[in-house]
């Protein structure tokens, strides 16, 4: 096949300057290759709050030549399309090499919210397939069109999501799916595999041409840091380190599970990556596992912030050719152990509406989770229903949550004397806007899914406007803020996508 003859021409002009600063790396970083058109393709989503934050004309994405451009069937003006190799650890494994066996970058856009990397995920087989089909399927590109919103929409650092595209090109997963293209956007997509593949290989000039590119681009900061002795790649393990450790705290605040923590799919930038079996909470399980493939619970709700951890200490082993001293790389390290439990108590004490620090709250907040998870309380909907009665509502609905209600009854009891009658109002204030009403649940976007199989994207519009404004109260839609239904439990999600 004549790969090049099947993209439409002319190329398709978005009106950006486009640049691409990771091919500037040099030829051992990617491979140079444009999109396997998909036949067909349609509309099934497109995020007009992006676009517009992008200087993106919505009609432009919607119209024909738009949904063929962000499928691959239609070049972007500007654009040099290529494909990044990276490797890194699965499952807490080495897994050698692998990168953008489905994705391709089009390339660096000068957008109005600054630099911005757009990549196509399902466009195709690449040299770093490893026998799949370079291929995405409807299920999992609306999923991570929606949580890339939500996860926004929370305040969480994430990719995010412009547009999704189908096919009824048949791709072959557990059972015959259809196929679909997700438009990614971010500062940048490097990640901890991207070191790894060079360090593994013994690449060390390209090693520390990554190093340098990440530090200048995005943390200058780095070179005139005193810390470690002003050694800028010592540095930057830290602020990594940091802005992971806040980035996981966020999760776990929330009840995000991410469910593949694989060290290939951890954002040097510290933003959330690679949706796929993702799942929020909804009975707390502190053990839930959400990825069906995960047979060892090895990313484990409550075990996140140590993989993340283990996930930078392999980062840390890669860098530390640049670095020079392994007790610098421990010592950047160090932060993550400091900024995690800081920013997750700072977190709880906002969901609690506690506007100051005192020493007594963690216990009040473990005890908290302890009743929670006692009890498999819905996570999201006590957190709601305790905002409300903070801000003067009964206690009955917070109280029906539980089987023991004089162990609740005590902990309120305690809350309340913390609270104090003169803070409420500022605390009900505070809480509502940290405990979200909406979160993706799983079968929210199951029936989604389903409608999108009919060609009816109704609910992935309506999911998206919920998940871009969380903490609204939405009244058309209370029924997606009510308890998922007893089938829910059944939805099964794995690393097939």
């Amino acid at each position: 096949m004549n790969q090049a003859a099947d993209i439409l021409t002319p190329p398709l002009d978005l009106g950006f300057q486009w640049s691409n600063s990771f091919a500037g790396l040099g030829a051992a970083f990617f491979t140079e290759l444009r999109p396997t058109p998909l036949p067909s393709p349609y509309l099934v989503g497109v995020n007009g709050r992006l676009a517009a934050e992008l200087g993106l004309p919505l009609e432009r994405l919607a119209a024909p030549e738009g949904v063929q451009a962000f499928t691959g069937n239609l070049a972007i003006e500007g654009t040099r399309p290529l494909a990044g190799v990276y490797s890194g650890h699965q499952f807490g494994v080495w897994a050698g090499q692998l990168g953008d066996g489905r994705a391709i970058l089009l390339g660096e856009a000068d957008t109005l919210a600054g630099p911005r990397e757009f990549q196509l995920k399902g466009s195709g087989r690449t040299p770093y397939s490893r026998m799949g089909d370079g291929r995405a399927v409807l299920r999992s590109s609306i999923r991570e069109f929606l949580v890339s919103e939500a996860m926004d929409g929370l305040g969480i650092p994430t990719t995010r999501a412009l547009i999704v595209t189908g096919s009824d090109a048949p791709v072959r997963r557990e059972e015959i799916e259809t196929a679909a293209v997700i438009t990614r956007v971010a500062p940048s997509f490097v990640r901890f595999g991207h070191f790894e593949h060079f360090a593994a290989n013994g690449q060390l000039e390209q090693l520390r041409l990554l190093a340098d590119y990440v530090i200048d681009r995005f943390y200058p900061g780095c070179r005139s840091s005193a810390r470690f002795g002003g050694n800028a790649y010592a540095a930057l393990l830290e602020q990594v380190s940091e802005r992971t450790a806040a980035m996981v705290a966020q999760w776990q605040a929330v009840g995000f599970c991410h469910g593949v923590m694989n060290t290939d799919n951890m954002s040097i930038l510290g933003l959330t990556l690679d949706y796929g079996p993702f799942q929020f909470l909804d009975a707390f399980d502190p053990g839930h596992i959400c990825n069906h493939s995960d047979d060892m619970g090895r990313y484990a709700y409550n075990k996140q912030p140590n993989v993340a951890y283990w996930n930078l200490f392999c980062l840390g082993q890669a860098l530390l050719p640049v670095i020079g001293d392994q007790d610098l790389a421990l010592a950047a390290l160090e932060s993550y152990k400091t900024i995690f439990p800081r920013e997750m108590e700072a977190m709880m004490r906002a969901k609690l509406g506690l506007l100051d620090a005192r020493p007594a709250d963690r216990e009040l907040i473990e005890s908290a989770l302890k009743l929670l998870a006692a009890d498999k309380v819905d996570y999201t909907i006590f957190w709601r229903r305790l905002s409300r009665h903070v801000a003067g509502g009964p206690p009955e609905p917070v109280r029906d949550l539980f089987l023991d209600r004089a162990a609740l009854d005590a902990w309120l009891l305690e809350y309340s004397k913390r609270l104090g009658p003169s803070q409420r109002p500022r605390s009900a204030g505070l809480m509502l806007q940290t405990n979200p009403k909406y979160v993706l649940r799983n079968h929210l976007l199951e029936l989604a899914i389903r409608q999108a199989k009919l060609k009816d994207f109704g609910e992935v519009a309506d999911l998206l406007g919920l998940a871009q404004a969380p903490y609204d109260e939405h009244p058309a839609h209370e029924d997606k803020a009510g308890f998922p239904p007893d089938w829910a439990t059944h939805i099964e999600i794995s690393c097939s996508s």
